[in-house]
């Protein structure tokens, strides 16, 4: 722990620190930095390629081209690198669904208001695809499946109340029902994504939006705005 010396910007010495004294703690700190997201970066390669189960602390350092011992200088074992991606993952889709699941204006078409939640769903795990696989792989470390239990609860509470104010009349217990069908829809559609790249990744994304509109339009009805019959002028 440091002395008073050091924590007023001092050598033991007592004489006042240079400025190069003074950076060399900030750049093992930001080299430190530098190795936990090259290391978590070779984590997610890793588990998208093997899973999980498969996956070792030794393939993990060799995709990230450094030695075993570089990497328990950071972590003791596989399941501390998974628990410290996940969290990071955890914090983006949090704040990805923030932005997803705002109310809706009530002149905005149905069609506009689940596409733009669907591509900011696809997209963030399109660019992280390590987040589908730990969330939904076996043997996942328990902290993990915690964490992904809040979110699916925090997920559905969030949706409940947006579809709340486009059902004012409906029961909650209809409004529960919907917001676990359209989660339960949307994941299922998210796993057929995801196995597909290219044009054909992009047809399974039109057609999950087809889906959920079709399934959602008789109840919300005329509460948001209209626009042209879905499939018109897209490719």
């Amino acid at each position: 722990m440091p002395d008073k010396h050091e924590q007023n910007g001092q050598a033991q010495d007592g004489r006042e620190k240079d400025p190069q004294e003074k950076a060399q703690p900030r750049r093992r700190q930001a080299r430190g930095e530098r190795r936990i997201s090259q290391l978590l970066e070779a984590a997610a390669a890793v588990f998208c390629t093997t899973g999980y189960t498969a996956a070792s602390a030794n393939a993990i350092a060799r995709e990230a081209g450094v030695s075993p011992g570089t990497l328990y200088q950071f972590f003791p074992n596989k399941e501390a690198i998974a628990i410290e991606l996940g969290d990071r993952l955890m914090h983006e889709m949090r704040e990805t669904y923030g932005e997803a699941l705002t109310p809706v204006d009530s002149t905005t078409p149905l069609e506009e208001a689940v596409g733009a939640a669907v591509d900011r769903f696809i997209a963030f795990n399109c660019d992280h695809p390590v987040f589908f696989a730990l969330m939904h792989g076996p043997d996942v470390p328990g902290r993990i499946a915690e964490d992904h239990d809040a979110l699916h609860a925090t997920l559905l509470a969030r949706l409940g109340g947006l579809l709340s104010s486009l059902l004012p009349d409906a029961p909650a217990t209809e409004v529960t029902r919907t917001s676990h069908v359209v989660l339960g829809m949307y994941k299922a559609g998210l796993e057929l994504v995801l196995a597909h790249e290219g044009a054909e990744r992009d047809a399974y994304i039109r057609e999950l939006k087809h889906v959920l509109i079709r399934y959602l339009d008789p109840m919300v009805g005329d509460r948001l705005g209209r626009a042209a019959p879905f499939g018109e002028g897209t490719p």
